[in-house]
């Protein structure tokens, strides 16, 4: 921050909160700097391949500026708006991911304990409609064995924790949000932080055989 001079722009990558994002863009106005907060998504893939896709937060002009520096990583770029926008995009897109990893994660799960051929059935239902990012990109680790991050649970679960706070201050009604948030919390303390996300499916593997549910609250009665 003491290092950086006026007219310089500093473009935030990472996912932090959105209200963390707009007070840091007001004390870099104070040094007549500018920031666009834009975190991305694509896995491991998309930024080794440059299609990463990026969503921008901040000033137009100086989004304009950053393009050809978001065109040289990614595909799919959208300026969302105002500072801390992009931040609440991202969020959006980690509440979809999660829910979509515990859907795989369950699925896969369910046809393991009704004794099918997880392969086959990954193969079935992948060319439906519960055909997913997840279901072609991880579902087939999961059927290795390899949990190598290409995100790791625990920074889902931090930002699955940043969607809460964001849905805690809305006092609106998010279940989903609030059981894949469980979910990957108790991933965290079972000691599968660094897991790649596709790892959530251990939490269900840990807890077979053992009496009690993974999230009791929200069981069907």
């Amino acid at each position: 921050y003491e290092s950086l001079r006026a007219g310089q722009i500093v473009v935030d990558m990472s996912t932090i909160s959105p209200e963390a994002t707009v007070k840091f863009a007001e004390r870099l106005r104070g040094k007549k700097c500018e920031l666009l907060d834009a975190p991305v998504s694509g896995g491991e893939n998309g930024a080794m391949a440059g299609t990463l896709t990026i969503m921008a937060g901040g000033d137009e002009r100086t989004f304009q500026k950053c393009l050809p520096l978001f065109q040289a990583m990614g595909k799919n770029i959208t300026h969302c708006g105002a500072g801390g926008n992009g931040q609440r995009v991202k969020l959006v897109n980690q509440v979809i991911c999660a829910l979509n990893i515990l859907a795989m994660s369950e699925g896969l799960q369910l046809a393991g304990s009704l004794g099918l051929d997880r392969e086959k059935v990954l193969h079935i239902v992948s060319s439906g409609a519960a055909g997913s990012w997840m279901l072609s990109n991880l579902a087939p680790r999961i059927l290795q064995n390899d949990f190598r991050p290409g995100f790791m649970i625990k920074l889902q679960q931090k930002d699955l924790r940043l969607a809460s706070e964001a849905i805690a201050a809305l006092g609106e009604n998010f279940p989903g949000t609030v059981l894949t948030y469980s979910l990957f919390t108790k991933a965290v303390e079972q000691g599968l932080g660094e897991q790649g996300t596709q790892g959530l499916i251990n939490v269900f593997k840990q807890a077979k055989g053992r009496s009690g549910e993974i999230a009791p609250s929200m069981t069907p009665k």
